[in-house]
C-alpha cells in the first residue's frame, strides 16, 4: 500500500531531474537553445558601408544609354560689329552689261517687227502701209495704229493711194475727217488735204453724220459714219 502510492511521485521526480539536466548541458554547449516555444524573427540590420574595389581585371564599358531630352535654347549672343561696306563695282558693271544687252535686243526686235510688217504691207516712198485685216470703228482704228506708233493711212498722192489700195482687201478707213469743221476735211495729224480722190457726188454728208472717209475697192473715196466698221490700215515710216 505504501509502495504503490509513492511510486508515481518517485517517477515524476526522476523525469523532472532528467529534463533539468538536459537543459543544463545544452546551455553549456550552445549560445542559444530554444527549449521552449520559438521566438519572433529579428529585424534586418542597417546597410553596411561600400567596400573597397576589388583587385581583379576591370570589365568592358557598357553601351551608351538613350539620348536625353533636348536642352533649352540659350539667349542670343551679343550683336557683332558692323562689317566693312562691300564694293558695288562688280554689280554696277553687271547692270551696265544687262542694260546694253536689253538695248541691243530692243533694236533687233524692232527691226524684226518692221521686217514682218513689211512682208505683210506695201511701201510707197518713205511710207509703209500695213493692215491686220480686221474691221472696226474709226476710234479703234486710231487706237490700234497708235499702239504701233503709227497713224491711220493718209494718202498724200496717187502713188500712196494706190499702195493703200493694194494692201486693203476691203473698204478701209483713211486718216481723214471733217469732225472739227463740217465740209472741211483734214488729216488726223493736222493740215488740209494735199490730194483727194473722191467718188462722183461725194462727199455728200448723207444723213448729216458722215464725218469719216473710206477708201473703196476701186481706189475712190467716200465719206461715211465714223461709227461704222471698216478695215484698219496704218502707216509708219519705212
Amino acid at each position: 500500500m505504501f509502495l504503490s502510492s509513492s511510486l508515481p511521485v518517485f517517477l515524476l521526480c526522476v523525469v523532472t531531474a532528467s529534463v533539468a539536466e538536459v537543459c543544463e548541458n545544452a546551455e553549456k554547449t550552445c549560445s542559444v537553445v530554444n527549449c521552449g516555444t520559438p521566438g519572433r524573427d529579428g529585424r534586418d540590420g542597417p546597410k553596411g558601408e561600400k567596400g573597397e574595389p576589388g583587385q581583379g581585371l576591370r570589365g568592358l564599358q557598357g553601351p551608351p544609354g538613350k539620348l536625353g531630352p533636348p536642352g533649352m535654347v540659350g539667349p542670343p549672343g551679343p550683336k557683332g560689329a558692323k562689317g566693312d561696306p562691300g564694293s558695288n563695282r562688280a554689280a554696277e558693271a553687271k547692270l551696265e552689261n544687262l542694260e546694253e544687252e536689253i538695248r541691243i535686243l530692243k533694236t533687233q526686235l524692232d527691226h524684226l517687227r518692221k521686217l514682218q510688217i513689211f512682208s505683210l504691207g506695201k511701201q510707197s516712198g518713205k511710207k509703209l502701209f500695213v493692215t491686220n485685216g480686221e474691221k472696226m470703228p474709226f476710234s479703234k482704228v486710231k487706237a490700234l495704229c497708235a499702239g504701233f506708233q503709227a497713224s491711220v493711212a493718209m494718202p498724200r498722192n496717187a502713188q500712196e493711194n494706190q499702195a493703200i489700195q493694194k494692201v486693203a482687201t476691203d473698204s478701209a478707213f483713211l486718216g481723214i475727217t471733217d469732225e472739227e469743221t463740217e465740209g472741211q476735211f483734214m488729216y488726223v495729224t493736222g493740215g488740209r488735204l494735199a490730194y483727194s480722190n473722191w467718188k462722183k457726188d461725194e462727199p455728200n454728208n448723207h444723213g448729216s453724220g458722215e464725218d469719216c472717209v473710206i477708201l473703196l475697192k476701186d481706189g475712190l473715196w467716200n465719206d461715211i459714219s465714223c461709227s461704222s466698221s471698216f478695215q484698219a490700215i496704218c502707216e509708219l515710216p519705212a
